[in-house]
């Protein structure tokens, strides 16, 4: 289960991040230079008040844990708050993800070991994973501590994953400043994010258009007519399907929007009833370049299209899709 996500950026993101990193270290260290009993008395304060580092990085933990983004936004800088606020649902869920390795939101238990360090559990239908925060080394304004994570169910402790986390002091409170070697710069990051996602609600909106048509030929081959509306492809609420609720479609589709994309259904020709009837279907991009860039059009003769509208609907003249 911990082997399975893993952090997909390209090389040359990771080198320069790094860069940020080291960068970023550099110019704390330089910030301010006390005497040496100073430093050591302020990191053993920092490291032991609740809101310390170490309590700051198990609610951080903990509300990744749940998928829980109000909370999770509460330990992100305000530089990389923005930029989380205008991430997709789903590209937050999946950078929340990667603080707890598992897939799925869990129920979060946080505790302390007899050392008084805290250990964050993670509880999933597909498994647990604890993790347990070492003592910080504050430097100033940066904090950094070891965390370990294994999967409860391993004995051998062959699982066990060993990585730094980096925190920053912010306007009084420690936010989230690296994940191992990675500087938690968002606003880098970003653009690659968007583009990745956009690559699969694309993907999908293919797929859910192909769906659709699959759906609607099903209607039609059974009760001789094209349906009205979208709608008419759903689960009935009560009873059995029936030609206002056929029972073809899951719910997203038939209220016409899913995976970030918005679906559109029309009826070609001036009588809907009968085998000569047509019908168009496309599908536009609900935030246009967050959730997708091209607009994609079936038309009446079960072609495919696709191009860059904006987020306008597409068309007839648009290229095939090969």
């Amino acid at each position: 289960m911990l082997g399975k996500l893993q952090l997909r950026f390209p090389e040359q993101i990771l080198i320069v991040l790094c860069a940020f990193l080291l960068a970023a270290a550099d110019c704390f260290a330089q910030e301010s230079t006390p005497k040496p009993e100073q430093s050591a008395t302020s990191a053993a304060l920092a490291a032991s008040t609740p809101e310390g580092p170490g309590s700051a990085l198990s609610r951080a933990l903990a509300a990744a844990c749940s998928q829980n983004q109000a909370e999770f936004t509460r330990y992100l800088t305000v530089r990389n708050r923005d930029s989380f606020s205008r991430m997709t649902a789903a590209a937050r869920v999946e950078l929340m993800k990667r603080f707890v390795l598992l897939d799925e939101p869990g129920k979060p238990a946080v505790s302390a070991n007899p050392a008084g360090r805290p250990i964050v559990r993670c509880e999933t239908p597909g498994g647990t994973t604890e993790m347990q925060i070492g003592g910080a080394d504050v430097r100033d304004n940066v904090a950094f501590l070891p965390l370990e994570l294994r999967d409860v169910r391993d004995s051998t402790g062959a699982s066990a994953r060993q990585i730094n986390m980096g925190l920053v002091r912010e306007e009084g409170q420690w936010k989230l400043l690296s994940l191992g070697v990675l500087l938690l710069d968002l606003p880098a990051l970003e653009v690659e994010w968007d583009e990745s996602e956009i690559e699969a609600t694309e993907k999908d909106a293919l797929q859910s258009l192909k769906t659709i048509a699959a759906a609607i030929e099903a209607y039609r081959g059974k009760y001789l007519r094209l349906p009205e509306s979208l709608e008419n492809l759903a689960s009935p609420q009560h009873g059995t399907p029936g030609i206002h609720a056929a029972g073809l479609l899951d719910a997203d589709l038939a209220k016409g929007t899913k995976n970030g994309y918005a679906f559109r259904y029309v009826i070609a020709g001036g009588s809907d009833v009968g085998a000569p009837a047509k019908y168009a279907l496309s599908a536009t991009p609900l935030h246009y370049a967050q959730t997708g860039r091209r607009s994609f059009f079936r038309d009446s003769k079960g072609v495919v299209r696709a191009a860059d509208h904006r987020g306008a609907v597409g068309s007839e003249g648009d290229p095939k899709v090969e």
